[in-house]
């Protein structure tokens, strides 16, 4: 049985990963704190920069230079998601924004975000 484009392509970026000495199946391991609706019901001025864990499907994903936002679908519902390049990208680990956030992770991979809660402006 021949693999498809995207089948190949995926592989290659599960072994990129594994390379890099990221594990991307840790799901049992990855702790969820709340929920996306969890999490705009219950927002007040209070809940800023409170500390949150989820995990759901990256929906959508755009990207604007050192900063991308994207759309993650758990449960509950949608949620959107502020990824900064800075906040991702360590010493240890410099290349977690511009090649596994922007180059290896696909629309509709399950990925764990861990932040905290903000409001955007508009």
């Amino acid at each position: 049985m021949e693999l498809s484009e995207q089948e190949i392509v995926r592989r290659q970026s599960l072994q990129t990963l594994r390379d890099m000495g990221i594990e991307p199946y840790p799901a049992a391991e990855y702790v969820v704190t709340d929920y996306s609706s969890d999490i705009k019901n219950t927002f007040t001025e209070e809940s800023v920069g409170r500390e949150v864990s989820i995990a759901g499907r990256m929906m959508s994903r755009r990207i604007m230079g050192k900063a991308s936002f994207i759309e993650l679908q758990d449960s509950k519902g949608r949620i959107q998601v502020y990824v900064s390049r800075d906040d991702i990208s360590t010493e240890a680990q410099p290349d977690m924004y511009n090649v596994v956030f922007k180059k290896l992770l696909d629309i509709g991979d399950f990925i764990g975000i861990k932040g905290f809660v903000f409001r955007t402006q508009h």
